[in-house]
């Protein structure tokens, strides 16, 4: 029996998922509170969990399948790409660095996940003076799409091709897949508006306010826009997506989020989506309430291990991640 966990470290909660054998056997959500008061809180809740043959560690901005024995202050930096002089700050992932490190010291069998700028499947020329192109949770969030579309559609993995948009608590994110691999996106501050990131930045602007803190990264979006931000939200995300369309040709569109199902959200998101394809809301695994990140990490932990899901690890090409989140910098 294999028995696998997958994390979500996001901006509003922590959330784990344990599978046996592909099956949903416990979950939990840690708030940040919790977490940077205790940063041992959740190796204890894992060590409740042994036996365990893989934890699909909290990866950030990811690595290129790291060991928990193996992790540097280096990538621990490339995880969370906060400057010295700006750690522990209101902002972000708080405490993120502490219990990552407590968990990689714990002795359990945590791995690292890749983002999409460590995969293959994405273009060079894509990556050029980019760091975001989905952060690890978001590759994620595409595995979790990709092992739904082919078994709906009953077909190989090598058959689907889509885009998955996901409305997080801070910023909104597009994955586009094509034959089943992950080959482009628009995330974080280089993607769409979110509900509390202003999307992609105009570099005047970025220059005007110098210097930035990370805190800055998390402003600018649909509630700092008062009346203006219903419209500005749903235009920019029908842009984003548009225009990855245009490059990668693709009719389903998956939403995925819990802020998604927010009423207010969900009416954006299908105006600004439903003329460019068929949207489909992203279903979780059965008997899973945690968030979908979370779930994908799981079945990427399960396929790593062996389980039933090493066809979906296959098909975005994890074995073949590489490189840092600085690698695609110039100039």
């Amino acid at each position: 029996m294999v028995r696998v966990v997958g994390t979500d470290p996001g901006t509003s909660s922590l959330d784990l998922l344990l599978l046996a054998d592909g099956a949903v056997v416990g979950q939990e959500r840690l708030s940040p509170g919790t977490l940077q008061r205790d940063p041992e809180a959740l190796v204890s809740l894992l060590r409740a969990w042994l036996p365990i043959d893989l934890i699909a560690g909290p990866s950030g901005y990811g690595l290129p399948l790291v060991r928990g024995e193996a992790l540097t202050e280096r990538h621990l930096e490339e995880m969370s790409l906060v400057r010295p002089d700006q750690r522990g700050i209101d902002a972000g992932v708080l405490g993120f660095r502490s219990w990552v490190r407590a968990l990689a010291t714990s002795g359990l069998p945590v791995l690292f996940l890749p983002g999409g700028v460590h995969l293959p499947s994405i273009p060079a020329y894509r990556k050029a003076n980019t760091i975001d192109l989905g952060t690890a949770d978001k590759v994620a969030v595409t595995a979790l799409a990709l092992q739904a579309d082919a078994a709906d559609r009953g077909a190989d993995f090598s058959e689907s091709t889509f885009a998955v948009v996901e409305l997080g608590s801070a910023f909104s994110a597009v994955m586009i897949v094509s034959r089943g691999r992950l080959v482009d996106a628009a995330a974080g501050t280089r993607g769409p508006i979110g509900v509390r990131s202003g999307g992609c930045w105009d570099g005047e602007v970025a220059y005007w306010r110098s210097p930035l803190s990370k805190e800055s990264l998390f402003r600018g979006g649909l509630i700092d826009l008062g009346p203006e931000g219903p419209d500005a939200f749903r235009e920019s995300l029908t842009k984003h997506v548009a225009g990855l369309k245009a490059v990668t040709p693709f009719d389903r569109i998956y939403l995925s989020g819990a802020l998604a199902e927010r009423p207010d959200l969900a009416a954006l998101a299908r105006a600004a989506l439903e003329p460019l394809g068929t949207l489909i809301p992203l279903r979780s695994l059965s008997g899973a309430w945690v968030k979908h990140a979370a779930q994908g990490a799981a079945l990427l932990a399960d396929g790593l291990a062996g389980g039933h899901h090493a066809g979906l690890v296959a098909s975005l090409e994890l074995a073949n991640a590489s490189g840092t989140v600085w690698d695609g910098l110039r100039g």
